[in-house]
C-alpha cells in the first residue's frame, strides 16, 4: 500500500506546490493585532485540507489564536501519534531586505521563498499532503490526532493549559514534530536531543535620574559601566562560564557520540565562512557541533543603557539593562541554574548599584534514547523518504512543547524535521527547498505506515 501512496505522492508534486502557496500567501503573523483574521483565515484553510483527507476536524478556542485539533477514526489495537505543527508564522520586517514579497510565494532556485517556508508551514504541508495521498488509498494504518496551534511564534502562551484542559482526546503513544532540520542538504537527521533554556533579565540602578556626566562624573556609580563589568565576569579566558555551580549536573559526551559526530561531514573553517565570522569561538577541549549540541552556554541577548541616538550627549544613564540566555543541557535544572546565577550576581555586585533580575522563562532539556522501537522505525521512514540513511544528531534550541507532552501526556517526541541551516528562518528571504519539501512529504507518508507498526 505505501508504493502506492508514494506513487500518488508523485503525481501531486505541481498540485502540492501550488498549495502550499496558497498556505504562505496568507500573513498569519500571530503577534500583530491586526493579523489576528489572517490567523484565522489560516487556520480555516488548514482545517479545510485535513476534512479532505476525511478527519475528523475542530477549530478550537485557546484563550488567543485558535488550534486545529484533527482525528482520523482511531481503530482498537492500533498505535496513536500525535502529530504537533504550528501554523503562525514571524513578522517579514524589514521588507526592504526581502527579494521578493514575503507573502507572495515564489518559486526561485530550486526552493520556494515566503514568510513561514520551512517554520512551520512548509513543514506542516509536508504531514497533510502525505495525508490527503494516503486517503486516496484507503488512510493511514494507525491511529492518528493532529495539534496545529497559532501561537508557537509568540511562545504557545495557551498551549499548556489547552493541553491540560484536553488531556484525554490528545492521549497518544507517541508524538511526532516537525519544526527541526536536516544535517546537511541531502543528509536527513532524526534529532534526539534539544538544549533547554533559562532567559533572565539583569538590570543595574543608580541614580534616581540620568544625570551630566561632566557636573557628576566621578561621584556616582554608572550602571553602564558596572553591568558591563559584571556581565564580563561570567566567563573564563577558556570560554567557560563562571556561575557556581553551573557543570555541576552536566552529562559528558560519551565517547560513542563523540566518534559518531566527528564522522559528519562538517568543516570548521567553512563554518566560520559561512557565518562571516573571523574565527570560531567558545568552551576549550570542544568541537563546534559538540558546543552547539551538548554544551551549556551563556549569551548576552541584548543591553541597554543611556543615549543611543544621533550625535553625542554626555549623559551618565540611571540605569542599565541586559537580557541574558543561558542553554542548558540534559540533567541541568533550569530552575537551579537561574538560583545560581542570581547568587553570583548578587556576590559579585558592588554596593554602589542596585540589582533586579527577573526570570522570563525556563525549560529543561531533552534527550531521547536513539534504540527506542519509534525513532527506529522513523529512522527506516526518513530513509524511504529521502532514499538516504539518516544522522541521529542534536540541535542546540529548545522547543517547550516536548517538554510539555512529556510532562502533561507521558510521551516521547520524534523530532522529524526538512529545513536546512541557510532557511533564513525568522530572517528576510525565508524559502524550503522543493527537494526538501517533496522527501519530506515522503517520509511522512512512509513514517505512517512505519508507526503502525508500534
Amino acid at each position: 500500500m505505501l508504493d502506492q501512496v508514494l506513487k500518488t505522492l508523485e503525481g501531486r508534486r505541481h498540485a502540492s506546490q501550488a498549495a502550499l502557496k496558497e498556505l504562505l500567501s496568507i500573513p498569519s503573523v500571530s503577534t500583530k493585532p491586526e493579523h489576528a483574521d489572517d490567523v484565522k483565515r489560516c487556520a480555516a484553510w488548514v482545517a479545510d485540507q485535513l476534512k479532505a483527507a476525511a478527519f475528523d476536524v475542530s477549530i478550537m478556542p485557546t484563550g488567543g489564536h485558535p488550534a486545529v485539533v484533527a482525528r482520523n477514526k482511531h481503530q482498537a489495537g492500533r498505535p496513536t501519534v500525535l502529530v504537533y505543527g504550528h501554523y503562525d508564522v514571524q513578522p517579514a520586517e524589514p521588507l526592504d531586505l526581502w527579494t521578493t514579497p514575503p507573502f507572495e510565494p515564489t518559486v526561485r532556485n530550486g526552493a520556494i521563498r515566503a514568510r513561514g517556508a520551512a517554520d512551520d508551514k512548509g513543514q506542516v504541508w509536508c504531514h497533510i499532503e502525505s495525508l490527503l495521498a494516503w486517503q486516496a488509498h484507503g488512510g493511514p494504518p494507525v491511529n492518528l490526532t493532529l495539534l496545529i496551534e497559532g501561537e508557537e511564534e509568540i511562545g504557545s502562551p495557551n498551549l499548556g493549559a489547552f493541553v491540560r484542559k484536553h488531556k484525554d482526546a490528545l492521549k497518544a503513544d507517541v508524538a511526532v514534530v516537525s519544526d527541526t532540520n536536516q544535517f546537511a542538504r541531502g543528509l536527513p537527521a532524526i534529532t534526539y536531543g534539544l538544549r533547554g533554556l533559562a532567559y533572565m533579565e539583569v538590570k543595574v540602578t543608580a541614580a534616581n535620574r540620568d544625570l551630566h556626566s561632566g557636573l557628576f562624573g566621578g561621584t556616582v556609580a554608572n550602571p553602564a559601566n558596572e553591568l558591563c563589568a559584571l556581565l564580563g565576569t561570567l566567563h573564563d579566558r577558556e570560554g567557560r562560564v563562571t556561575v557556581d555551580g553551573f557543570y555541576d549536573d552536566v552529562v559528558a559526551l560519551t565517547p560513542q557520540e563523540r566518534q559518531e559526530w566527528a564522522k559528519l561531514p562538517w568543516n570548521e573553517t567553512n563554518y566560520a565562512l559561512g557565518l562571516g565570522a573571523p574565527k570560531i569561538a567558545g568552551e576549550a577541549g570542544y568541537s563546534s557541533l559538540e558546543r552547539r549540541w551538548a554544551r551549556p552556554t551563556c549569551d548576552i541577548n541584548g543591553l541597554t543603557s543611556g543615549y543611543q541616538g544621533p550625535g553625542a550627549k554626555t549623559v551618565l544613564p540611571c540605569e542599565a539593562s541586559a537580557k541574558v540566555s543561558m542553554r542548558l543541557v540534559p540533567e541541568q535544572d533550569p530552575l537551579r541554574i537561574v538560583e545560581a546565577l542570581e547568587a553570583t550576581l548578587h556576590a559579585r555586585c558592588p554596593a554602589t548599584v542596585r540589582l533586579e533580575i527577573h526570570c522570563h522563562s525556563h525549560t529543561p532539556a531533552v534527550l531521547v534514547p536513539t534504540d527506542g522501537r519509534a525513532i527506529q522505525l522513523a529512522a527506516e521512514a526518513v530513509e524511504i523518504g529521502f532514499n538516504k540513511r539518516p544522522v541521529f544528531m542534536r540541535e542546540g534550541g529548545s522547543i517547550p512543547v516536548v517538554n510539555m507532552f512529556k510532562r502533561e501526556l507521558g510521551i516521547d517526541t520524534l523530532l522529524i524535521g526538512f529545513g536546512l541551516d541557510d532557511d533564513n528562518v525568522h530572517a528576510p528571504n525565508e524559502k524550503f527547498d522543493l527537494d526538501a519539501l517533496h522527501a519530506g512529504t515522503r517520509t511522512c507518508a512512509a513514517l505512517y505506515e512505519r508507526l503502525g507498526r508500534l
